[in-house]
């Protein structure tokens, strides 16, 4: 079932609206997404009326953030301070996506996890596909888990909404749900990595290589020649699909083309009574802390990079 959509912007970036909408094609026609906009909205119709009907009916707000969206009163003070009151309750999930550098830092945006990667603005990457593609895997992601409501960590079922509470049920999770969330977790992290070595490759005196070695396994090396001689680092991810031998559900080395059964550590799914999440271990330290499968990628994703000499602000 499609991912309903509210697309939020200021008229003056519809050449981003477009730009989007052609990245979005494939996700509409594998029936993840359906998109709605303004432009629908039949002359002589009451604005405000289409406009927040279409918003309570939506799943997720995107907002293509620039100056002059946050400088919209209509943008901004009716339409994002009511998907915020929507988010509050549960109904809708808010999703930045920064199409033009503003100051979106100070808007109470800054709490959101932001697309493109980091918040970076698209006009500030090297080459803008990269940075859309980056836009449309987190979008995917987030249908991902929206479609099945509720629109927080996997797992948690919404039963209704009674007088604005949502109803959490309890609920023990199989070993084929959570083989699923495996499998999703590990399409997330090989998605991640693929599109950060392509952006990575736009960078002088960097150099990365992306490789699937099967479904279920990838290898990435990345070098950075700002050292004499070069400096390089590697990793080796698995889905284990289950296997006993293997560690954890996703297991990683900091070796290329490493064996399934070699591993510095591993990505456990986990669950309560409510959700299902993930856990990491690299043998040395094991973590309580719970995680999505993007936040595993940017964790293994900064580690497997600072082995090359290489940080991010």
């Amino acid at each position: 079932m499609a991912v309903t959509a509210f697309i939020s912007y200021s008229h003056a970036d519809t050449k981003h609206l477009e730009r989007l909408h052609k990245h979005m094609a494939q996700l509409h026609r594998d029936g993840v997404f359906e998109t709605w906009t303004d432009h629908v909205i039949v002359p002589g119709s009451n604005l405000d009326s289409e406009v927040f009907t279409a918003l309570h009916a939506s799943q997720v707000f995107i907002a293509l953030v620039s100056p002059d969206y946050l400088a919209s009163n209509y943008c901004y003070e009716k339409e994002f301070e009511e998907a915020q009151k929507l988010e509050a309750e549960g109904r809708l999930h808010i999703v930045p996506v920064i199409v033009e550098p503003c100051d979106w830092l100070s808007s109470p945006l800054k709490s959101r996890m932001a697309l493109p990667k980091d918040g970076k603005p698209i006009p500030e990457w090297t080459n803008e596909n990269v940075a859309y593609l980056n836009v449309i895997q987190g979008l995917r992601v987030v249908a991902t888990s929206s479609c099945k409501k509720p629109l927080g960590p996997a797992g948690e079922r919404d039963a209704a909404d009674v007088r604005g509470r949502r109803l959490k049920i309890k609920q023990e999770f199989d070993t084929i749900q959570r083989r699923d969330f495996a499998d999703e977790a590990f399409r997330v992290i090989r998605d991640y990595f693929k599109t950060s070595c392509e952006e990575l490759n736009q960078a002088e005196d960097l150099r990365a290589r992306f490789e699937s070695m099967s479904d279920n396994s990838f290898t990435c090396t990345v070098v950075n020649r700002g050292y004499k001689g070069g400096r390089d680092a590697h990793i080796t991810v698995h889905n284990s699909k289950g296997s006993r031998h293997h560690f954890g559900d996703i297991n990683y080395s900091w070796q290329s083309h490493s064996e399934s059964n070699t591993s510095n550590g591993h990505v456990r799914v986990d669950a309560d009574e409510y959700n299902m999440f993930l856990s990491l271990n690299d043998f040395m330290n094991s973590e309580e802390k719970r995680y999505d499968a993007k936040q595993v990628a940017d964790v293994l994703w900064l580690e497997f990079t600072n082995q090359a000499g290489i940080e991010y602000d």
